[in-house]
């Protein structure tokens, strides 16, 4: 897949966002399927770079300005850890050096909400506390 630095950056900080709870809790696959489903968006025709599927609107609550993490997630610098991981992980997604872990999922949620979308659909599959479903099929 072609990515830029901007792509491999951004992807990381969202898996962070969205997922650095995950990572002591239930492992590395749970950040591993947050990237899946930004990469299948990509695959998908979602939008055009991974970055714009990351920034899409309301997509991923921790691009959202009035997010509590949106600060955090933003600034974010490879000081961090758990943030070194990120960046492996979507290196490695992204170079396809590991596999689609949803088998095409292209939404999630975590298991405290039930976004409107989600209502009567029943998940493909779990990862941590993230519920992984597909909604679009590739073309």
């Amino acid at each position: 897949m072609n990515f830029s630095e901007n792509d491999l950056n951004t992807l990381a900080k969202t898996i962070y966002g969205e997922g650095r709870g995950e990572l002591y809790k239930f492992g590395i696959a749970s950040l591993i399927a947050i990237a899946n489903v930004i990469v299948n968006r990509k695959n998908k025709n979602f939008a055009k770079t991974i970055a714009d599927v990351c920034f899409a609107p309301y997509q991923f609550s921790c691009w959202n300005s009035e997010d509590a993490n949106y600060e955090k997630v933003k600034n974010i610098t490879d000081e961090h850890s758990i943030f070194r991981i990120c960046l492996d992980v979507a290196q490695n997604v992204l170079l396809e050096k590991w596999p689609d872990l949803t088998d095409g999922c292209d939404h999630y949620h975590e298991r405290t909400i039930r976004p409107f979308w989600a209502a009567y659909l029943e998940p493909k599959r779990i990862f941590g506390s993230h519920y992984f479903y597909e909604l679009r099929r590739k073309k």
